[in-house]
C-alpha cells in the first residue's frame, strides 16, 4: 500500500518511508520486512548480492509492483527521478538521445541543454539510443531522470557499464547534484568502495536488512565484517559478500565491464 500523506509522518524533510515491506513470489520470500526512511539531502545507499531484493524493493517504492505486508508513506507531490538499471531498446525503433530527453522533458530546452553539457552528452544527441555504449546509456538515462527535477532520485546501478575511470567521476557529479538541490538519493550500488565514500547511509539487505547505518559505523560492525570479512583491493569495484547466517550465500560481485 502506497500512502502519498500519511498523519504519522509528520517531517516534511521526510521523503519516503516503507513500513515493514515483504514480497514473496510463488511462496519464496524476497522481502522480509523492510522498513527505511530517506530525508531531503540524504544519499541512502542498498548493497546486498544479486537476488537479495534490491531491485524488487525499488519496484516496489515506484508502484510497478505490490507488496504482500507493509506500507510506504511518500511525500505530497513527491518528484521521483528514475535510472533504471537497464533499458534496452531494439535497433529497429529509431530514436535519438535528443528525442529521447524531449520525451522526458518536452519543454524548457535550456535546462535541457546544460545538463547535457553537464554530463558531457552534448555530442550524442543524433545518435540512436540502441548505437550507445554502456557509458554513454548510463549518462542518458541519468540526464533524463534529472530532467524531472526531482526531489528523490532513485539510481539503479548508476555505473553498470561505466569503465572504472568514469565511476568516481559519476559518483563525485551524483554527490554535487544532491548537495546542489538538497534531492535525496536513494542508490543501488555493487561499487562498495566508491559507496563507503560517497553515501550517508548504507544498508546492506539479503531479503531481510542484515546490517545498516552510517558507513563509518557500518564498516566497523561485526555483522558488516562477517559479511565482507574477506578484503579485496579498494582500488577494485570488487567486493566478497558473505551471508552465512539463515540463507547461506557467499558470492563474489565482479567489477562493472
Amino acid at each position: 500500500m502506497i500512502a502519498s500523506g500519511n498523519t504519522k509522518e509528520t517531517d516534511m524533510k521526510l521523503l519516503l518511508a516503507t513500513h515493514s515491506v515483504s514480497k514473496s513470489v510463488s511462496s519464496k520470500p524476497i522481502l522480509q520486512d523492510i522498513s527505511l526512511k530517506i530525508y531531503e539531502g540524504q544519499i541512502l545507499t542498498l548493497i546486498g548480492p544479486n537476488g537479495a531484493g534490491k531491485t524488487t524493493l525499488i519496484r516496489i517504492i515506484l508502484g510497478i509492483l505490490k507488496s504482500d505486508t507493509g506500507s510506504i508513506y511518500l511525500r505530497p507531490d513527491l518528484r521521483i527521478g528514475y535510472m533504471p538499471q537497464t533499458l534496452r531498446i531494439d535497433s529497429i525503433l529509431p530514436i535519438t538521445v535528443d528525442r529521447f530527453l524531449k520525451l522526458a522533458q518536452p519543454t524548457r530546452s535550456g535546462d535541457m541543454g546544460a545538463l547535457q553539457d553537464r554530463l558531457e552528452i552534448s555530442h550524442l544527441n543524433e545518435e540512436q539510443i540502441s548505437s550507445l555504449s554502456g557509458g554513454e546509456m548510463q549518462r542518458v538515462l541519468l540526464a533524463r531522470a534529472l530532467l524531472r527535477n526531482p526531489h528523490l532520485l532513485i539510481l539503479d546501478e548508476p555505473a553498470q557499464g561505466v569503465d572504472i575511470s568514469g565511476q568516481s567521476k559519476l559518483y563525485d557529479l551524483i554527490n554535487e547534484i544532491r548537495a546542489e538541490k538538497g534531492c535525496g538519493i536513494l542508490m543501488i550500488s555493487h561499487d562498495l568502495h566508491l559507496v563507503m565514500s560517497s553515501t550517508n547511509e548504507v544498508i546492506c539487505l539479503n531479503r531481510h536488512v542484515c546490517c545498516h547505518g552510517k558507513p563509518e559505523d557500518v564498516s566497523s560492525d561485526p555483522a558488516f565484517l562477517e559479511l565482507f570479512g574477506a578484503s579485496v583491493s579498494p582500488n577494485l569495484a570488487i567486493y566478497a559478500h558473505r551471508h552465512n547466517h539463515e540463507h547461506e550465500i557467499t558470492e563474489k560481485i565482479k567489477p562493472s565491464s
